[in-house]
């Protein structure tokens, strides 16, 4: 659901770049897993922290020899840096498609789309690296938490919008709104014992009383006045807008009469 996900979907050469990705991407979920046991490692090991965030880094230390710790540092940081690249490329390359191209200078070659994209990347980096160095160290995963909650609430717009078309364009902005103030006002109200807001991604779940993720009482709250609004919409007959894409656009692929091939061949250059 991630915005650089869908960004490299849409990017691909073919469908069959996607088949192929999705087939090997279980195996960076098991990757997942078994950093995961690095945690229960520290826990074993008797790790001592204030900040659960750095109980791996204090794992290399106390276990690991000087070397192999400085290495193992190194890797956390390139680890953080890769996923950080491919987030501000994929931010440039949807501010000057879908912002730059689209409304501000809709002529704009190829060359020019590419010098933009390189300096809007750049600008989304230095404003990172602002915001890290200025914020409070210890929300920075429970900001992570709440871009999860955000996130989850483009669900009902995108899979919605995409597999049926019975959901009211209306009602789908609508409940994303609604999803994305409950979210981030309830988030904002979660304490911590070393921070006053944004200190967790769990709250009392209205109108039942028990403790559940926030996201998901969104996305609830989301699916609930989407429904709702649809239902009225539709009966009042409000008018829809027009659906441009045909049965055959889902099927498209590179080389196919009316699909303009932007990217050289995979060959191109290989002689030279």
């Amino acid at each position: 659901m991630y915005p650089h996900s869908i960004t490299a979907t849409l990017s691909s050469r073919s469908r069959e770049v996607i088949r192929r990705n999705t087939t090997i991407l279980p195996l960076y979920s098991l990757m997942l897993g078994m950093l995961a046991l690095l945690g229960f490692m520290a826990i074993a090991a008797g790790v001592k922290v204030e900040n659960g965030q750095l109980a791996i880094p204090q794992l290399f230390e106390n276990m690991f020899p000087d070397w192999f710790a400085g290495v193992a540092f190194a890797a956390i940081g390139i680890g953080a840096l890769v996923p950080a690249a491919i987030m501000s490329i994929a931010a440039a390359n949807l501010f000057t498609r879908n912002i730059y191209k689209d409304f501000i200078k809709p002529d704009a070659t190829a060359e020019e789309e590419t010098r933009v994209s390189k300096l809007v990347s750049l600008l989304v980096k230095v404003g990172a690296l602002v915001f890290v160095l200025g914020m409070d160290k210890t929300v920075a995963i429970n900001f992570q938490l709440l871009g999860g909650i955000w996130i989850l609430q483009t669900f009902p717009a995108l899979v919605g919008g995409l597999f049926t078309r019975w959901f009211h364009r209306w009602a789908l902005l609508a409940g994303w709104a609604v999803g994305m103030v409950y979210g981030t006002l309830a988030a904002y109200g979660v304490s911590s014992p070393t921070q006053k807001h944004f200190g967790g991604s769990s709250k009392e779940i209205p109108g039942i009383g028990e403790i559940g993720y926030i996201g998901l009482t969104a996305f609830v709250l989301n699916v609930v006045v989407t429904v709702v609004l649809t239902v009225v919409l539709r009966a009042v007959k409000a008018p829809d807008g027009v659906d441009e894409t045909k049965p055959e656009d889902y099927t498209a692929d590179a080389g196919d009469p009316g699909v303009q091939v932007e990217l050289p061949p995979a060959t191109a250059g290989s002689s030279h």
